[in-house]
């Protein structure tokens, strides 16, 4: 439950997203891909991420730990359901009944 809390607080979620095909530079490039996140959101997202192993600061600049992009691939399943979804919502599709 912990580690839901931390994914579901505002861009978090977001914040692996950017992430996850290498570090960042910059608090401000962040910044800027993130959108409308304020700084001072953005320094606590990072601070709780970085507390429980998931992101850290070197000098190549923000990146994922081992633990983020392990964290990353274990949500490749919900990734691929939401993709799936959004094409349904997209055609009005309705969705497959389920199986007994």
């Amino acid at each position: 439950m912990a580690l839901l809390d931390l994914l579901g607080r505002r861009w978090a979620l977001r914040l692996l997203w950017e992430l996850r095909a290498g570090p960042v530079p910059t608090f401000r490039e962040l910044q800027s891909r993130c959108g409308d996140v304020s700084s001072s959101v953005l320094a606590q997202r990072l601070r709780e991420l970085s507390a429980a192993g998931i992101l850290h600061r070197s000098s190549a600049g923000y990146a994922l730990t081992a633990e983020g992009r392990e964290l990353l691939r274990s949500l490749a399943p919900i990734d691929r359901w939401a993709r799936r979804w959004a094409q349904r919502e997209k055609t009005g599709e309705a969705p497959a009944p389920a199986k007994r």
